[in-house]
């Protein structure tokens, strides 16, 4: 089969007009550079998130996934790990069908082992986009949660 050059499409834009792809790549940049911060501390961005989100006292499910913008069932899988390794336990919350989880004391130390990692890649990444460009950053990666949190409802 021959294919005419009328049929051929024009190739598609660059990858880089495309601001998803930009965010994407800036997470995954993002993600590494702090997974490789804290694999000392045996835990990964990810995974030290829902450490650091999971009170001593206990916090519902749905409520950590509102807070990290993930699924419930996205959460439940990612969880598997830190409850298996006894950093975090659920428990039962005021109502039988709520689920709580807290963090154990183990994952506790986790916490304090990975935070002052944390620390030195958070600073490395303030310290090279600069403070003005960290402002104007937050600001807009606030405003764009906030229109995409309202746009998805």
């Amino acid at each position: 089969m021959t294919v005419s050059n009328d049929s051929i499409a024009t190739d598609p834009p660059a990858p880089g007009v495309c601001t998803c792809f930009r965010m994407r790549k800036l997470s995954r940049l993002m993600s590494q550079r702090y997974d490789q911060a804290l694999a000392p501390a045996g835990v990964n961005l990810n995974q030290y998130s829902i450490l650091r989100r999971t009170g001593g006292q206990g916090r519902p499910l749905g409520e950590i996934a509102h807070e990290l913008g993930m699924d419930r069932s996205t959460l439940s899988r990612d969880l598997k790990p830190l409850v298996e390794a006894g950093w975090i336990e659920a428990v039962a919350g005021g109502d039988a069908r709520q689920r709580r989880l807290r963090i154990t004391r183990a994952g506790r130390k986790v916490i304090d082992r990975a935070m002052p990692l944390w620390r030195v890649a958070q600073d490395e990444i303030d310290r090279g986009l600069g403070m003005d460009g960290i402002a104007v950053l937050h600001a807009q990666l606030d405003a764009a949660i906030a229109q995409l949190q309202g746009a998805i409802r």
